[in-house]
């Protein structure tokens, strides 16, 4: 569907030279990386029309520290948390706490940086590694310890101009790489989205209590905040809780978010651009619509690559494989990364959209390959969706 142009994500030189030599009429920054690096800053100085947040702003991403602390001074509900820089500091902090908490890595993690820990015992071992780089491949400065929320979690997207905040979608993230939600945490091995997943009135409340209160924040704080603001919640029995922010869209549940959109992509990114969301209407498709990941062997550690990528010609109509992990050899699609493709389709209800998308990775192959086959399990459950 397009023509990839090869770039180093980590050199921010680079990514200018492809801007520079491309000439887009508008540049999407996708990934969470060249946010941390300021291409949107550098972008804008020369005077190019971009869609993302700046640097200062992306910090709602990048550091889980900032984001705790800018949610407590703006009374935006999160949970109870202490920001650790050392083992000491980690194992006094953790008397504040119930026996089962969460360490967060206080940076970018590729979605590997959140350990559930159903001891204080288990914290301290997590820390120790986050501290000495043994869990993530380099040490950190600083992490988060968090009580552990309970509840069902909510993926909410909002669009956001730097004054207005927009409500997009909502999804359900799949984060374990188990069925039943077992195993370590991942970037996401599946997501749906359905009509019934929040009320109106939720949807109305977290677009005025969260997205709005963030941009006015970050506004006030004098880093405008403009491009996609994800926002990871915890519906609690106490209420809605942020459990974290991406600046950006985030996989899987942007896959099938993109399948329910009726608005055009392209009429949403310029009216941010253009700083005119107030006046956005945004349409979703009712129904429901899933997207579940293929992973290769190994992930979410040290993942193979190289592996032949069969099948994708067999993909039957109404399934979009949006490829994540793949590049083209000798004109043959092998794996290059953790999370491969995903597979990903929109039907009338939840197991429709599921049925399409177990049907078409039936016949899809690799070497390793990993699929969680449960994606929508507790929806499915409890009737949700149908």
């Amino acid at each position: 569907m397009a023509r990839c142009v090869a770039a180093r994500q980590s050199d921010l030189d680079d990514l200018l030279r492809v801007v520079a030599a491309e000439k887009p009429d508008l540049t999407v920054v996708g990934p969470e990386l060249p946010l941390s690096l300021g291409l949107v800053d550098e972008l804008r100085r020369r005077s190019l029309a971009v869609f993302g947040p700046t640097q200062a702003a992306a910090m709602l991403e990048t550091s889980k520290s900032f984001a705790k602390e800018f949610m407590r001074r703006h009374g935006i509900p999160t949970a109870a948390y202490a920001v650790c820089r050392s083992t000491n500091e980690v194992r006094t902090a953790l008397g504040g706490f119930a026996e089962q908490v969460v360490v967060k890595a206080d940076g970018l993690a590729a979605g590997k940086g959140v350990v559930m820990c159903a001891s204080h015992e288990e914290a301290l071992a997590a820390a120790g590694e986050m501290f000495d780089g043994a869990l993530l491949g380099s040490a950190v400065e600083s992490l988060v310890l968090e009580e552990m929320l309970v509840g069902p979690e909510i993926s909410f997207f909002a669009v956001c101009d730097g004054t207005t905040a927009k409500t997009l979608a909502f999804a359900q993230d799949h984060k374990r790489l188990g069925e039943g939600d077992t195993g370590p945490n991942t970037g996401g091995m599946g997501a749906y989205s359905t009509d019934g997943l929040v009320s109106p009135e939720m949807a109305a409340w977290l677009e005025e209590h969260v997205a709005q209160r963030v941009l006015n924040g970050m506004r006030g704080e004098g880093t405008p905040f403009a491009g996609v603001l994800f926002t990871g919640l915890m519906m609690t029995a106490e209420g809605p809780k942020v459990l974290e922010f991406n600046t950006r869209f985030g996989d899987p549940e942007t896959e099938a978010i993109m399948l329910r959109l009726e608005t055009p992509l392209v009429e949403i990114l310029q009216a941010v651009v253009e700083r005119r969301v107030a006046g956005l209407d945004i349409r979703i498709k009712p129904g429901a619509s899933a997207c579940v990941i293929a992973a290769s062997a190994g992930y979410p550690g040290k993942s193979s690559s190289g592996k032949a990528v069969s099948g994708l010609e067999r993909v039957g109509p109404g399934v979009q494989v949006f490829h994540a992990g793949t590049k083209l050899v000798d004109g043959q699609i092998v794996t290059a990364g953790g999370r491969v493709l995903a597979v990903t389709a929109a039907a009338g209800d939840l197991r429709e959209a599921l049925g399409l998308v177990y049907a078409a990775l039936d016949g899809i192959r690799f070497d390793g390959m990993q699929v969680r086959r449960d994606i929508g399990w507790q929806a499915l459950g409890a009737g949700a969706g149908e």
